[in-house]
């Protein structure tokens, strides 16, 4: 997956990797709660810290979704329709679910030097070879070519009445840094005798989503109604940051309701 820095990093380890803000970063493996990826930037692989980089939204990432769950989303989609997940069998690979129209198949991502790939073609990156198999078939029986899901009417007008407003409607990325409702993160620790960094010992804070929330801007947090959110930041009362989908971004405090323990 492709990502979006938003802040510049120096790395102060040999594994970790330097940016700089406004780079696309390929995310190469993800790991719950460990506040680090690993990542790609011109060729070189290493560590980067979550917190200073949003993953590019695109619909057709669902995270770690099991196999059966995707099952579940596509069964009876139009052919074509799918999601791109992490593999439930072989953690920091990914695969494509795929619609048949009468059942899912499942495609396995390869990656092999930077590269991905299903069948000959290899791409620099998962959203390459997105794009790629919307114009080419990915299947080898019938044609196939990738295609998002039909927008649901119900969707729709759930969102013409949403009682929550946006309080960032016509903001752009830019403007929501400089007014400092979301400053640089401190720099995560990171175990040098650790593959990533483990959990630390805290009681996470969730949060209900209450409604959509999936505004154009990529420093947000996008989820659907319904969602669980692992909340990271809700120090700022026009602003908070959480965690779901495997992404991290800033949310309106008034689309979530917090869960006690």
């Amino acid at each position: 997956m492709e990502a979006l820095a938003l802040f510049s990093f120096t790395a102060s380890d040999a594994a970790e990797i330097s940016f700089q803000k406004g780079d696309i970063i390929k995310v190469t493996e993800m790991e719950d709660d460990s506040g680090w990826v690993t990542a790609e930037i011109q060729g070189k692989r290493g560590y980067v810290p979550q917190s200073y980089i949003s993953l590019l939204p695109h619909p057709w990432f669902a995270g770690r979704v099991t196999r059966l769950e995707a099952e579940e989303r596509l069964r009876w989609q139009d052919p074509g329709v799918f999601l791109l997940r992490e593999s439930e069998s072989a953690p920091g690979e990914f695969s494509i679910s795929l619609s048949y129209g009468d059942r899912v198949e499942h495609f396995r991502v390869l990656e092999g030097g930077g590269r991905y790939c299903i069948w000959e073609e290899t791409f620099p990156s998962l959203n390459r070879l997105v794009e790629f198999y919307r114009a080419h078939s990915i299947a080898v029986d019938k044609v196939i070519c990738l295609r998002d899901p039909p927008s649901s009417p119900q969707l729709a007008s759930q969102s013409g009445c949403n009682p929550y407003p946006n309080p960032y409607q016509g903001s752009s990325q830019e403007s929501l840094l400089s007014a400092g409702l979301y400053s640089p993160p401190p720099h995560p620790d990171r175990g040098s005798s650790q593959h990533l960094l483990e959990p630390a010992a805290r009681k996470r804070r969730l949060a209900h989503a209450l409604c959509d929330y999936t505004p154009p801007q990529t420093a947000h947090l996008h989820f659907l109604q319904g969602d669980i959110i692992d909340l990271l930041d809700c120090s700022g009362s026009m602003a908070w940051r959480g965690r779901c989908r495997g992404r991290v971004g800033i949310f309106p405090p008034e689309y979530v309701q917090p869960l006690q323990h």
